[in-house]
């Protein structure tokens, strides 16, 4: 197609638009409708991905794979280095087809001056971001509907708020996303599923200050399952673990010995 526009990318975007099956909801319904391998094959939207993969096929993807043969060869050999330079130095295991765990506690972080983040946040807060134009903030009505009757049920920490997520400062990258978050007795608290920006730098040096793991709760994945969904039979298959807040200690009063010492003191 490059050949036959000469290189006029916008007449040929222009044709392809107003010739395709796919950019036109009637000719494409019409075209599902009595599908024909031949209309398919001039469709200008199709030649042009069929002209772009093939490239890829034939050009592009023999050279990313030797090159990633070679980077996984120097990253081996970069590893060794650094061993023999730091031999006193822990260093990750490698976690290739086998199982990783990490550690970390719950806690909020500072990202730059002035700017504070707490260790967690709650369905308000899906709704001040809430935008009907936007995909990544729409809130379907039902949620909405939960929201404004706060019909949270048994799902809410002890201040009556419904929790959506939190963040650690556990270690993440690519792939780890719906890896289970367990607390210190096992029990399942939440899934991991993506990263604070400022450490976008962690898959290469791990940031104690700013490095952070964000994971939904498992309250708001239990409140999704059983008010949203109306998925009642899968919570009454699971065994749910409610923590109780730890009371405070009453204060001791003192004994009359120590009164008297403390008078003594005083005097």
């Amino acid at each position: 197609m490059i050949e036959k526009y000469e290189s006029d990318f916008d007449k040929m975007a222009e044709k392809a638009y107003e010739k395709s099956v796919f950019t036109d909801a009637d000719r494409f319904n019409e075209f599902l409708e009595n599908p024909k391998a031949k209309v398919f094959a001039k469709d200008p939207v199709f030649q042009l991905m069929d002209g772009i993969l093939n490239d890829y096929i034939q050009n592009i993807s023999p050279v990313r794979r030797a090159a990633g043969v070679k980077k996984s060869e120097g990253a081996r050999k970069f590893i060794a280095g650094l061993r023999e330079m730091n031999p006193n130095k822990s260093y990750y295991p490698d976690a290739n087809f086998t199982m990783r765990m990490t550690f970390g506690t719950v806690g909020d972080y500072s990202a730059r001056d002035a700017v504070h983040y707490s260790y967690y946040t709650t369905l308000q807060g899906v709704m001040e971001k809430e935008d009907d134009s936007d995909d990544e903030f729409y809130v379907p009505e039902k949620l909405n509907e939960l929201y404004k009757a706060k019909d949270y049920g048994r799902w809410v920490n002890e201040d009556g708020e419904l929790v959506v997520c939190f963040i650690t400062n556990n270690d993440i990258t690519g792939g780890n996303s719906g890896s289970p978050v367990i607390n210190g007795k096992g029990e399942l608290i939440g899934c991991a599923f993506d990263g604070n920006w400022e450490a976008m730098s962690g898959d290469i040096a791990f940031e104690d200050e700013i490095q952070r793991t964000i994971a939904v709760d498992a309250r708001y994945i239990l409140f999704i399952i059983e008010k949203y969904g109306g998925a009642t039979n899968i919570i009454e298959e699971m065994t749910i673990v409610k923590t109780e807040p730890k009371e405070e200690m009453p204060a001791q009063e003192e004994s009359p010995e120590v009164k008297e010492k403390e008078e003594a003191s005083a005097n």
